[in-house]
């Protein structure tokens, strides 16, 4: 069985997720994504890229509300796509990281209940209505972690096995795919059991995946019991302009100065894309390089991690560095982008920080995206089906 892998993208933002799926070689056909700004940022950052558009184009609109199944709704021409795509053979997927604020420690916390918890139960809906070949659902950790959150969590899951999915879930650190960044996010995966047959995959159990089938650490570069374990560098006195050689022991590729240099940041086409102070800059001055305990106005050290991107939620991220606020190129080097991934000028910089934050960091969603390609090819009769999957070539400065 070739295989070629379809994606159908939904919460798409300026599709981070979607570009680490398509330049591991899956093909994005179809993009939804409701707010105008993040969506004309997706189409504007593949032009840059050099492309194609998606098969079945761009879709503004709610596509994930399976009540709004009416004739001519974005619902049923959804479907009416997906069973176009399935005459040609092809493995479907759906990926998607619907809104997170309600399932977060730090943000609204109103659970399933809140207009964006809502998101993720629309979305596991519409994934059981159009019963795609696997998933993806990524979230933040407070909906795994989290007691009340955690029940509707499973609630979700039963819903995926009730239609047939076959499923694996793990809480992730980006840290460990090479990601300047401490973000734990929780990820679900689903195959149907019909396509898990097909490739010939026996895994021992109708309702979940062995991890030793579906093998999450095969790629893993950093263990986080070994990045928490170097001698970072804590906190020193912030000094314009200061020069300070990394010290030894530490993964150099996991700080911030190591992906700002990598990246060309000064030099990028959204390096002076960042807040400039209302009330003078006299405060940047104070917080020490490397101070983020607070809860707002943390100041990044330039030899260690980045905290979580959660910016747009009163999270202010200062420069090692320099008296002010990092900059988009900042916040996208951060994000594992490659240097040549850029975000238009006419959004306004509300909208370029918040769609940077929402994103799922590029390097992690690579990652995940070649892992379950391997689940996909590696079969008891044929290893070979790597070399078959259509890869679309891109140049990425990376």
């Amino acid at each position: 069985m070739a295989i070629s892998p379809c994606i159908f993208s939904f919460f798409a933002g300026s599709g981070f997720l979607d570009l680490g799926f398509e330049t591991s070689g899956f093909n994005i056909v179809y993009v939804n994504e409701i707010f105008s700004p993040f969506m004309a940022a997706y189409r504007y950052s593949r032009e840059v890229l050099n492309f194609p558009s998606p098969e079945y184009g761009y879709h503004e609109g709610e596509a994930a509300d399976v009540t709004k199944l009416t004739e001519g709704s974005e619902v049923q021409r959804l479907w009416e796509l997906i069973q176009d795509c399935r005459k040609s053979h092809n493995i479907i997927g759906f990926i998607g990281g619907p809104p997170c604020p309600d399932f977060s420690i730090g943000g609204k916390n109103r659970g399933h209940l809140g207009d964006n918890g809502k998101l993720s139960g629309a979305y596991i809906e519409l994934i059981c209505h159009n019963l795609p070949d696997f998933f993806l659902f990524e979230n933040v950790k407070g909906l795994w972690k989290t007691t009340k959150h955690r029940l509707f969590f499973e609630s979700l899951k039963q819903k995926l096995q009730q239609a047939g999915y076959i499923l694996i879930e793990r809480l992730i650190n980006t840290l460990e795919y090479g990601v300047p960044q401490n973000r734990e996010r929780i990820i679900l995966v689903g195959f149907r059991s019909n396509i898990i047959k097909d490739i010939n995959r026996k895994i021992g159990n109708d309702k979940l995946i062995s991890k030793s089938f579906f093998d999450w650490n095969s790629r893993i570069l950093y263990p986080q019991e070994k990045v928490f374990a170097y001698p970072w560098q804590k906190s020193e006195p912030f000094q314009e302009d200061s020069i300070l050689p990394c010290p030894n022991g530490i993964p150099q590729e996991l700080t911030v100065e190591y992906w700002f240099r990598k990246n060309d940041v000064l030099n990028h086409s959204n390096a002076k894309h960042y807040f400039q102070p209302r009330a003078g800059i006299t405060r940047f001055a104070t917080v020490d390089e490397g101070d983020d305990s607070k809860k707002s106005f943390k100041r990044l050290h330039r030899w260690r991690y980045s905290p979580t991107a959660c910016y747009g939620n009163n999270e202010v991220h200062l420069h090692p560095y320099k008296i002010r606020r990092i900059s988009v190129a900042e916040a996208l080097a951060i994000q594992s982008l490659p240097k040549n991934f850029v975000l238009p000028e006419n959004i306004s910089l509300t909208n370029m920080f918040k769609t940077i934050g929402n994103g799922v960091p590029y390097l992690a969603s690579k990652t995940l995206a070649q892992t379950i390609l391997d689940f996909l090819v590696t079969s008891q009769n044929n290893t070979a089906e790597l070399s078959k999957v259509p890869v679309i070539k891109v140049k990425l400065n990376t």
